[in-house]
């Protein structure tokens, strides 16, 4: 993350959940705000730079990851969670979209990038959800339970958390950490998150396409550093409060929510998985 600039990475983010609501059907992942909040530059460019199969393989790889992680929330609030947390939200439309009218909802995002987005929600007109509730925090100065609780965040209920897009650039220090915190919160919480999966575990394709877009987001200064073997991981999220944990891969994905689709969109590589831990 550059100081004091916004995420250039969830910017690229919110284009690609942009472009499956224009180019794929059916849709996996409904979300009438994604063209609205991207704003008239990023929409313009979106049908001409999100074609090809590896850009149809992270397309859809963004579409089911928000798809899984609202899944999971449902859930979530079918057993009496009612705060839900998405961390590092980028551009994330769910506080508009919310069906559940008496669920709590807390962005959490570096300064800067939050910044941006409420800019941007002005820009486009998008009125803040009286549900929505901003928590702005620079993990180099604050705690997450510090920013968290400075939003009124109640650590004595349980809540569910989706962490998207995030651990691939963190330290391992600041996984754990945040694991942590949530791994101590009530029984009935939970977070859902996508990861990166060791260079050591990948094939030789795989391990290609991990260079290539480890080079790429390298270059907009927002560099991979995390990555994990799924049986370790799983390990320290027993160790650290978690006692229900899905780990998905690419088949399981594909057949859970792409299946028999005659557009072909598919998950093509396995360099990602998605993980939900709940207590």
């Amino acid at each position: 993350m550059n100081e004091g600039r916004p995420s250039r990475t969830a910017q690229r983010v919110a284009v690609r959940r942009a472009a499956h609501q224009l180019m794929d059907r059916p849709l996996i992942f409904e979300d009438p705000y994604a063209m609205r909040i991207i704003g008239p530059d990023a929409a313009a460019a979106t049908a001409a730079k999100s074609d090809g199969r590896v850009s149809s393989s992270f397309r859809a790889f963004m579409a089911v990851r928000s798809r899984y992680a609202e899944d999971e929330l449902a859930h979530a609030v079918v057993r009496g969670v009612r705060q839900y947390v998405v961390l590092g939200a980028g551009l994330d439309t769910f506080a508009w979209r919310s069906p559940f009218p008496d669920l709590r909802v807390f962005e959490v995002d570096y300064p800067a990038t939050q910044h941006w987005k409420r800019q941007r929600l002005v820009n486009v007109g998008m009125d803040q959800p009286e549900s929505l509730t901003f928590a702005p925090v620079d993990f180099e100065t604050q705690t997450l339970a510090e920013g968290l609780r400075l939003a009124g965040f109640r650590t004595d209920e349980p809540a569910c958390f989706s962490w998207l897009g995030v651990t691939m650039y963190l330290t391992a220090e600041a996984f754990q950490s945040t694991i942590s915190f949530i791994g101590g919160l009530p029984t009935g919480s939970g977070v859902t998150f996508d990861y990166a999966v060791d260079r050591a575990e990948l094939g030789f394709f795989e391990k290609a396409a991990l260079d290539h877009l480890g080079r790429k987001v390298a270059a907009m200064g927002e560099p991979f550093q995390l990555f994990f073997r799924p049986p370790e991981l799983a390990a320290s999220l027993r160790l650290s409060g978690f006692n229900d944990l899905e780990d998905v891969g690419r088949d399981e994905l594909n057949g859970r929510y792409l299946a028999e689709r005659a557009d072909g969109l598919r998950l093509r590589g396995g360099i990602g998985r998605i993980m939900r831990a709940r207590r």
